[in-house]
């Protein structure tokens, strides 16, 4: 597949508010492509206005989206004003614009403006309009994806749960009730962008907006009706006049203006392009790892392939990739779908603490510097796509009668490195990988090779927040008499409790002879509970009988435990639990959770079903509703020193001092089970500590305290405990990223800033272009100790780094005569500095050091 097509040879489509205007031809744009108005730095791809609030015309052609006149490439980051707290905002798109981003992708998160019909809710991490003006004021333009169906991993898909009881709804249909729903809200979303002049037409920062989310995925099941939906969705869209055009992504038959879109991990091989020449291709999801349920083992995408793919896909034509995510951050409260984690998209080139997760942030980085080397050929040029053989393809961009070419040089073997001659010189290419030649001669980055430096993540324990002495009070197992709301059987758990609450307690009671029960004393009877999802806890007779819990890809499960009844009165008390609504799939408002069937099997007149035995129910749990979570709540129950391992549905609650210095802060619970966490009254999210991995560990350990969310002094933490756990073992953690390492073979290129472009030419910014190892301590701190040195063959990864086979003994001390001490440090891979112990292989220089 290729999307080659050369620039400027398409239809030009408008959309503007102010008249319309002509894009300048192609030779003079190649003079003036940096653009008007517009500052571009080779080492800084971010977009700076040099007018604040100057107001920019936005189209596009078949080649790239045109703002302001000036053809642009995008690297774009989807990060998510509620998945952090507003004091993070700034912080998260600086670093975001230091990493080459110059657009950020939001989501509009439906059920968090409107929890309940007609009452609007835009405070706090929901600010909608002031995270766009922070995207603003940090010099980055945006994508607005005002969905309003997002997916995202998030609770309901974005929908709030009051649309579900709307009459005769069918969700993403060509369906009266939903579509008008869907426009009022999208209406809403729309005119209060454009009442705070936040489109690009009134000098705002908006250039994109999305309608939909990969509705593709779905559509068959809706049929006929999917179809004249999506024409509707669109249309509708266009209607509202924004200014800007629009994107559907995963939708080939967006229509007319608006833009069809890939998402995806290799666009660039598994996309077909846009469904009209006159539309660029552009991709709105690069997925830099993969969300995680609970239950997963860990997922990773490694930085190499990313920076394969993007490159491969701006080879192809492509001018904008967004990564999803660039910043995941945390689910708090309830916000997660089902099964979803608190923590959300770790792996991302920031992690969920905000700390730049190395190399993925660097090489990601250089990337995009390399590219934007090529811009004036990428955007200007001619393309010629050479397949040499089945694993190699050159493709060059070059204009006529002028200097400006750019080469990308493209290995697709996957496990065979190779020499590819080009124009005279042999070019190394590592085994899946693709050399970026900004002048069709100097390689500055190969995707494979990664000359930035590494990082460890480290969790430390807080010296402040030592000694937690904890607290305790069990939340009450109710009886029938005890809850209000009774029915013939269990109520369904979705409609039962409206997404206010995770929890619901359901109860029956039965009389039972002596000799209705087993006689033998090794014979008990069994409870055999069907339930739909999502999980549950039993108890009879007061006393805990056991937990169940379904899966992400299962979410039914049956319970089964052998009990212990007594003659006369018995109970049953399950308190059943959702972990999130469903975000995805067809029909979302025919989903379905709880009890389905209870029986009692061994009993002397055989299997006896309870389910139509005539419930009491009631939403929610005490502790919840009192707020125990909370300075005033916390005081309206009793709580006893907790000693040990304790319970299940009990809370704990301890004071701890606001931990010390600047460094983000997490706790650790491997202790306990499953449940909630608050600090000061703000939920932290679920976490789920005994849900094992195949790898026999839980798959988050560690969850984020805001530090927004603590206040010197003394900081109340409640933990709700759901299937019993030790609150002993829990922990308040510092984070950093203080371990640095470096990775450098001789064979690698120099760093991609010691070039820059002067008009039609590429030059050097350095005296000297060497391969190095450079390495950076964050935040102002300098290199305490080197851990580890070795230039010969060693290997491993950083924190596991080990000696080969050829080492120079004194490489170490080379390493601390050049960092110790320092911020930063320049190490060049010269033989005037080490001891080649092996003239015949090339050589790798391995540093591990650690800052403070």
């Amino acid at each position: 597949m290729s999307l080659l097509r050369p620039a400027c040879a398409l239809l030009f489509i408008s959309f503007l508010v102010a008249p319309a205007f002509c894009v300048k031809d192609c030779e003079a744009e190649g003079e003036e492509s940096e653009g008007v108005g517009i500052a571009v730095s080779q080492k800084d791809s971010s977009i700076i206005t040099s007018e604040k609030n100057k107001k920019k015309t936005v189209t596009y052609d078949g080649r790239s989206l045109i703002v302001d006149g000036n053809r642009e490439l995008f690297f774009s980051g989807s990060i998510h004003y509620p998945r952090m707290t507003p004091d993070m905002w700034p912080d998260i798109l600086r670093k975001a614009k230091e990493g080459g981003i110059n657009l950020i992708q939001t989501y509009v998160f439906w059920n968090i403006h409107e929890p309940q019909e007609g009452k609007f809710n835009f405070e706090g991490n929901y600010d909608l309009v002031k995270y766009i003006k922070t995207i603003a004021d940090a010099g980055l333009y945006c994508t607005l994806r005002v969905g309003p169906y997002i997916e995202a991993e998030w609770n309901f898909g974005g929908f709030p749960y009051w649309l579900k009881e709307v009459p005769g709804i069918i969700f993403r249909s060509d369906n009266e009730p939903f579509k008008h729903h869907m426009q009022k809200f999208v209406t809403m979303i729309i005119d209060m962008m454009k009442k705070e002049n936040l489109f690009a037409p009134q000098g705002g920062p908006i250039i994109m907006a999305q309608i939909e989310n990969e509705y593709n995925n779905v559509q068959l099941a809706y049929r006929e009706k999917g179809l004249s939906y999506v024409q509707w969705a669109g249309n509708m869209a266009l209607s509202l006049n924004a200014g800007v055009p629009w994107i559907m992504c995963k939708q080939k038959e967006a229509p007319g203006p608006v833009i069809n879109t890939c998402n995806g991990r290799h666009c660039a091989r598994t996309w077909s392009g846009p469904n009209s020449p006159d539309k660029p291709a552009l991709w709105t999801e690069n997925w830099t790892a993969q969300y995680r349920v609970f239950g997963d083992p860990p997922s990773l995408r490694a930085a190499e392939d990313i920076a394969t793919a993007v490159a491969h896909f701006f080879a192809k034509n492509g001018t904008l990739t967004n990564y999803y995510m660039y910043y995941g951050g945390t689910n708090y409260g309830r916000t997660a779908s089902s099964f979803v984690t608190t923590q959300y998209y770790d792996q991302a080139p920031l992690d969920e603490f905000g700390l730049k997760r190395e190399p993925k942030f660097s090489h990601l980085r250089d990337l995009h510097r390399a590219l934007k080397l090529t811009k004036k050929a990428l955007l200007w040029g001619t393309p010629t796509d050479n397949i040499i053989n089945q694993d190699v393809e050159i493709i060059t961009f070059e204009k006529p009668g002028t200097e400006i070419c750019a080469a990308f040089l493209i290995n697709n073997n996957t496990g065979i490195p190779l020499n590819v001659p080009f124009r005279g010189q042999n070019y190394f290419l590592p085994a899946e990988s693709i050399s970026i030649l900004p002048d069709c001669k100097t390689v500055v980055l190969n995707t494979l090779q990664i000359v930035a430096q590494h990082n460890l993540r480290n969790f430390v324990p807080s010296v402040n927040a030592k000694g937690l002495k904890w607290e305790m009070t069990q939340e009450p197992i109710p009886v029938f008499e005890d809850l209000p709301i009774k029915s013939n059987v269990p109520l369904e758990l979705y409609t039962f409790t409206k997404d206010t609450s995770d929890y619901a307690w359901y109860t029956t009671s039965i009389h039972f002879e002596r000799r209705d029960l087993p006689f033998r004393s090794d014979i008990l009877p069994v409870l055999q509970i069907a339930n739909l999802g999502h999980a549950m806890v039993a108890f009879v007779n007061g006393e805990y009988v056991g937990f169940k819990h379904g899966s992400n890809v299962e979410k039914s499960f049956v319970f089964e435990k052998p009990v212990t009844f007594k003659p006369g009165k018995n109970t049953i008390s399950l308190l059943c639990m959702t972990v999130g609504l469903p975000n995805s799939g067809a029909y979302m408002e025919r989903r379905f959770a709880g009890v389905r069937g209870v029986t009692i099997q061994g009993m002397m007149a055989g299997t006896l079903d309870l389910t139509a035995n005539t419930w009491a129910q009631e939403v929610g749990v005490k502790g919840e509703k009192s707020r125990f979570f909370t300075e005033e709540g916390s005081k309206t129950v009793q709580w006893t020193p907790a000693k040990g391992a304790g319970p299940p549905i009990t809370w704990y609650k301890t004071y701890f001092e606001a931990p010390e210095g600047n460094n983000p802060v997490a706790i650790r619970v491997t202790s306990m089970g499953k449940g909630m966490i608050w600090a000061n009254g703000n939920s932290i999210g679920r976490f789920w500590a005994n849900y094992l991995s195949p790898l026999g560990q839980p798959t988050q350990s560690e969850y984020h305290i805001p530090r927004a969310f603590l206040k010197p002094g003394k900081n109340l933490l409640v933990v709700f405990e759901e299937t019993g756990g030790n609150p002993d073992g829990i922990e308040i953690l510092l984070v950093n990223r203080d371990t640095i390492c470096s990775f450098i073979s001789d064979i690698y290129p120099p760093r991609v800033d010691s070039w820059d472009r002067e008009g039609e030419k590429i030059k050097t910014t350095v005296p000297e272009a060497v391969t190095a190892a450079t390495l950076t301590c964050p935040g102002g701190k300098v290199i305490k100790t080197v851990e580890f040195a070795s230039y010969g063959d060693p290997f491993g990864s950083c924190g596991a780094f080990a000696v080969g086979k050829c080492n120079d003994p004194n490489a170490k001390d080379v390493v601390e005569r050049q960092c110790l001490g320092k911020p930063n440090c320049f190490i060049p891979l010269k033989k005037n500095l080490f001891e080649d112990k092996c003239p015949e292989v090339s050589k790798t220089l391995v540093v591990q050091v650690r800052c403070g």
